[in-house]
């Protein structure tokens, strides 16, 4: 049994900050590429960022803002969120697509974020 683990969720306001954080457990060996999206109220769910040895990504909305990280060892990976606007508040699911050792992608439950103004 594998699953994403999310954490970090909550209130804060306008230009504060929040940490979120994803983590692999189970039996899985390795996970390369760990992704980071989000679905506002009434908004399609858009790709946030995004982490592969290839390097990182990031919506143009975030870029500048957020960080995506990692640590492979534990399977992990981490969204630090700074300068955090109303736009912001949406639900975040942590995302790790189909890729060797992992050939069914997997979700995570999501975690509210709410950025009050």
């Amino acid at each position: 049994q594998v699953q994403l683990v999310e954490s970090g969720g909550g209130l804060v306001q306008a230009g504060g900050s929040l940490r979120l954080s994803c983590v692999a457990s189970g039996s899985i060996f390795k996970i390369n590429v760990m992704a980071w999206y989000r679905q506002g109220p009434g908004k399609q769910r858009e790709l946030v960022a995004r982490i592969s040895s290839g390097g990182t990504n990031y919506s143009d909305s975030v870029k500048g803002r957020f960080t995506i990280s990692r640590d492979s060892a534990k399977k992990a990976v981490y969204l630090q969120m700074n300068s955090l606007k109303p736009g912001d508040t949406a639900v975040y699911y942590c995302n790790a697509p189909r890729q060797p050792y992992l050939p069914l992608e997997l979700w995570g439950q999501g975690t509210q974020v709410t950025v009050s103004s």
